[in-house]
């Protein structure tokens, strides 16, 4: 199978010279989680995803420092300079890519220019037709879930994902899984503080000097929690289920990855990356 016969030519693009607000009223608009970055001439040089969005509202740095993500440059967040395929490539190509440089989307260009884009869920798409009954469930999870609990910050749930370079975690409360928190629920999530990115509130607090007096101090506290954000509705399914059924789910429902269970216990979990490794 061609790439040509599972991309999707209908393509988002931004100009390098425009800020992310408007990058990302294009991709709420379309319902897009990516937009592929042009130069002049309409060649394509970076890509901006919801976690480069929900990479940049981590805030670090001094707070006189930042900017209103909105009126950032899109160059500040795309990652430049991104692979290609052709499209009479094979989708085995674009499988290894994914998975070898840890994306989901590749832009596919000819001589003429961009012709399109490929995405996992494009892939797995291919996988739930043509691979029914390869694979079960349980032999491409992967056993290793990372989870939050629904009390935790955003910040600590950005920060899970960059460490574990993950794109999405579970939400757990005693033991079972809740819900799931993905880029898309905090790069779109309604914010009240543009330098932050996170509904914050002042604490103020007492803090005794050297000179033994009491001085007031201030911290800004992010009011959002993990529990907040999260999808409530979380689609469970067992390990010994077809692995093509957990595909046609996650392409049906729009998610992008489904929690693996024995019961109410949690075992593994499923992602558009397992499924597509399985056509490999």
């Amino acid at each position: 199978m061609k790439i040509e016969d599972v991309m999707n030519d209908k393509v988002i693009v931004v100009g390098e010279n425009e800020h992310v607000e408007h990058a990302r009223k294009l991709m709420l608009k379309n319902g897009f989680s990516r937009i592929i970055v042009v130069d002049g001439e309409e060649k394509p040089v970076g890509m901006v995803t919801e976690k480069d969005l929900t990479r940049k509202m981590r805030g670090k740095g001094p707070k006189w420092k930042m900017r209103p993500i909105d009126k950032i440059s899109i160059r500040r967040v795309m990652t430049p300079n991104p692979v290609t395929v052709a499209p009479q490539d094979d989708v085995k190509t674009a499988v290894e890519i994914m998975i070898k440089q840890g994306i989901s989307s590749i832009p596919v260009a000819d001589e003429d220019g961009l012709a399109g884009l490929v995405t996992k869920t494009d892939i797995m798409k291919f996988y739930s037709k043509k691979f029914q009954g390869r694979w079960k469930v349980s032999k491409l999870m992967t056993p290793e879930v990372i989870t939050v609990n629904e009390n935790h910050s955003i910040a600590h749930v950005i920060g899970v994902m960059e460490e574990n370079n993950i794109g999405k975690v579970v939400v757990i409360r005693d033991n079972e899984p809740v819900g799931m928190i993905t880029p898309e629920n905090i790069s779109f999530a309604y914010v009240e503080d543009p330098e932050t990115g996170v509904n914050v509130e002042k604490i103020y607090f007492l803090r005794n000097s050297e000179e033994g007096k009491s001085k007031k101090n201030v911290r800004m506290v992010s009011m959002l929690t993990a529990g907040d954000i999260m999808q409530n509705d979380m689609i469970k399914i067992s390990g010994d289920e077809d692995a093509a059924k957990a595909a046609d789910t996650m392409i049906r429902e729009d998610i992008g990855g489904l929690p693996v269970v024995e019961g109410d216990d949690l075992t593994g979990i499923i992602t558009k990356t397992d499924i597509i490794k399985g056509i490999q």
